[in-house]
């Protein structure tokens, strides 16, 4: 019966933190699609990030 009880409560610990974790995985897309749409009111597009300069590539061309 002991091994019963410790399941159960396992079981619920589990389904708590899997509630947390949808939690945050949803507070994160609502602020991110916040900030995206005050980028676009702004007139920015979304991957051009924070400055006005133009997005320099990562790695030089190849000649």
């Amino acid at each position: 019966m002991f091994e019963y009880e410790l399941h159960q409560i396992r079981s619920a610990e589990l389904i708590r933190e899997a509630e947390t974790h949808r939690l945050v995985r949803e507070a994160r897309r609502v602020r991110r699609a916040a900030r995206n749409a005050a980028a676009r009111e702004a007139g920015r597009n979304e991957n051009e990030g924070h400055s006005n300069h133009p997005r320099r590539h990562r790695f030089a061309r190849v000649a």
